[in-house]
């Protein structure tokens, strides 16, 4: 390729003494206090603000900072309490524990939340004008999510139910005193592990009531099913408001884990008294997370028509309380709706969706169609990465409170009311920004080379930036691969900045946040043409004028991990590649990964055996023998969305064919590597030293 123009090429082996030093934790935190771009310690020091809970008279915040411990290598999670004014900013809960989703009584008074304070997970209350706090439950496996009683006298909440797990039948038993092996583990369940969770115990999920003020816990569902969700996340219920019936879904079908990633679920309403379930919705599809309105007269959901498509927009749905005349309000917007929340005069529904990279908070009229919706405010989320991830909750007047994020801000909270901005309350990363400089973010429009189609990204700039010279680029690409990135901030991305490249990040055909066509692009046809959706962007980059096109790199995770092999094995215009936790064999994947069954029927016509070709021509085995780009894997031992298996194939195919390549494998580290802050940076540093292993010699 011709060159662009004369001038100065900027190598990041010029920063190279700044990355040695950033491989030691302990080096980072002695020169923290000097000025200058982020470094790999900072990800100790970065802080997280999650689960803003509004107190009932909209005077006050709790929410979860989150938190890193430079020597214990832990994550650790206490309750903070703000102001809606911004003031009065405090802990309410201290000590390296984990401490979260906090929720407040009906009237304020007393607070509940989840902690491991005493050992085992259980529900806490705290009453507000003491201080005194106490453990309510007692028990054995841990609360999922729960809800207050519209009185405040009850909580209700899921824990799993244990039954005994498969045996060897007829084993004898140790004579007293001896020391036997641990014995086998019987698999009877399509999903029997699962990523972050490891193996899944046996059991179903029910759900309990339990005084607030401590108590015996009375189950109130039972049978071989699931209730309130599918087993694996929280058991989401909501009251009534007489404070008579529960409501929440479950699988009409039974079974334990069989079903987890099928989308298949109805609502039903619960007797607290007796259990009695009345089923209150009969469709093909997920039907989930009903709240009820203040009134009692409606129950909103979310679901959808399943068509079997890798990408669905569940609505926002409102239906008498007996389940009679179920209707979409959101079916006018396509776009994905999710956590909402009725207005406290029932007169609509607080919602989230995401918008070209936007994640917005939106009101929604109970009689609408969703063509008529309210954005109330943006911004919203604040997990420190460029992909969605928001809370928000309602106080009794109508005002919220948020997390809030832009590309300079990673995670603070925000208050606001309809009508009016929202204000920024707290400021928990203000001191280390203080002395940190991070890139400037633009955002950039360009059309794909393969069909004219705009395509929407972001250019990270490094800090200084100067455009007379000429820059190394990273391309990092997200995974889902049904997801987006946005004007969010990320802390890999601006760590990359630091270190002297170009990044850029885009939202190829199959993101969210552009409508239900955009994302199935790649129905049954991932990846494919999202390789020249991501090459245009680097073009248009370059047509900047300030990228060094000899100096290209790219990196993505997950299903991102997926299209950087998809695009070493088509093009051989990157000096180097890193794919963290890729898959690399379909057929291989849909009979290894926790998520088995949604990829045989969302993700493929179906099982492998019966569409062998399809399979084979969408795997990355299916181009490796045009890779020369010297690549690297990376992915944790205990990743059980993309197992360690797809890794090894990929490394072994690259040797085998001479290509320079490398696996880094991260011991006790699920899917994306951010379990433990040290196995974070070693992600980060093992990418930047792979590509400056490969940079160009600078002129």
């Amino acid at each position: 390729m011709s060159a662009r123009r004369s001038s100065t090429r900027f190598s990041p082996w010029l920063v190279a003494t700044l990355a040695l030093l950033c491989a030691s934790p302990t080096a980072a935190a002695q020169t923290g206090a000097e000025s200058g771009p982020l470094r790999m310690g900072d990800i100790f020091d970065l802080e997280i603000a999650a689960d803003p809970q509004i107190s009932p008279d909209g005077r006050s915040v709790v929410y979860a900072r989150q938190r890193a411990d430079i020597m214990t290598d832990s994550r650790f999670s206490n309750l903070w309490i703000v102001g809606a004014d911004g003031s009065g900013h405090r802990p309410l809960t201290t000590g390296d524990f984990s401490d979260g989703s906090p929720r407040w009584s009906p009237d304020g008074t007393r607070l509940a939340f989840i902690s491991n304070r005493g050992g085992d997970a259980q529900i806490h209350v705290r009453w507000m004008d003491t201080g005194e706090t106490s453990a309510i439950t007692n028990v054995t496996e841990p609360p999922r999510s729960f809800a207050w009683s519209p009185d405040g006298a009850q909580i209700a909440f899921g824990k799993l139910v244990p039954e005994p797990a498969p045996t060897i039948a007829g084993m004898p038993a140790p004579p007293e005193g001896a020391e036997w092996a641990e014995p086998a583990q019987v698999v009877e369940r399509l999903v029997y592990r699962f990523d972050q969770l490891g193996d899944l115990p046996h059991g179903f999920v029910h759900v309990f009531v339990v005084p607030a003020e401590g108590g015996s816990p009375r189950q109130i569902t039972s049978g071989d099913v699931h209730w309130g969700g599918n087993g694996i996340g929280g058991a989401h219920v909501s009251w009534t408001p007489d404070g008579m019936d529960l409501v929440m879904s479950r699988d009409p079908r039974g079974g334990d884990t069989e079903s987890v990633f099928v989308a298949d679920t109805e609502v039903f309403e619960v007797s607290v008294a007796d259990g009695t379930a009345t089923r209150l919705t009969d469709r093909r599809g997920p039907d989930d997370l009903p709240i009820v309105s203040p009134d009692g007269r409606h129950i909103a959901y979310f679901g959808m028509d399943d068509r079997f498509q890798g990408y669905q927009l569940t609505q926002l749905y409102v239906m008498n309380r007996d389940g009679s005349d179920p209707r979409s309000i959101s079916a006018g917007l396509d776009r994905e709706v999710y956590n909402a929340t009725w207005a406290p005069d029932g007169s609509g529904l607080y919602a989230l969706y995401d918008d070209e990279g936007m994640t917005k908070l939106a009101l929604f009229g109970p009689e609408d169609d969703g063509s008529g919706h309210r954005v109330l405010t943006e911004n919203v989320g604040g997990v420190a990465r460029a992909y969605a991830g928001a809370d928000y909750s309602v106080a009794g007047d109508g005002s919220f409170a948020m997390n809030y994020t832009t590309p300079a801000i990673p995670s603070e909270i925000a208050a606001g009311r309809p009508g009016s901005d929202v204000r920024v309350l707290t400021g928990i990363n203000d001191d280390l920004f203080a002395k940190r400089d991070i890139g400037e973010v633009e955002e950039i429009w360009y059309e794909s080379s393969h069909d004219g189609r705009p395509i929407q990204g972001w250019i990270i700039k490094p800090p200084g930036f100067d455009p007379s010279r000429e820059y190394p680029l990273i391309l990092e690409i997200h995974g889902g691969p049904f997801s987006n990135y946005g004007a969010r901030f990320d802390l890999e991305k601006q760590l990359m900045a630091a270190q002297g490249y170009v990044v850029l990040y885009t939202n190829p055909r199959g993101s969210t946040s552009y409508g239900e066509e955009f994302g199935n692009l790649i129905h049954h046809a991932y990846p494919g043409d999202d390789f020249y959706d991501l090459m245009s962007g680097i073009d248009a980059v370059i047509d900047q004028g300030y990228v060094d096109e000899d100096q290209l790199y790219v990196v993505g995770g997950s299903g991102g991990g997926v299209l950087t092999a998809w695009l070493v094995g088509r093009t051989d215009r990157f000096r180097a590649a890193v794919s963290w936790y890729p898959v690399i064999n379909w057929y291989s994947f849909v009979l290894t990964a926790d998520m088995s069954a949604s990829g045989v029927k969302y993700w493929f016509p179906g099982l492998p055996w019966d569409h062998v070709e399809h399979y084979e021509s969408r795997s990355l085995l299916s181009v490796v023998e045009n890779v020369t780009t010297p690549t690297r894997i990376v992915t944790g031992e205990e990743d059980y969305r993309t197992p360690m298996s797809e890794s090894e194939q990929y490394f072994k195919a690259l040797k085998l064919l001479g290509v320079e390549t490398s696996l880094v494998r991260f011991p006790g580290e699920p899917h994306g590597i951010r379990r433990r802050p040290s196995h974070h940076i070693g992600k980060m540093l093992s990418t930047l030293e792979w590509f400056r292993r490969y940079a160009a010699t600078t002129s």
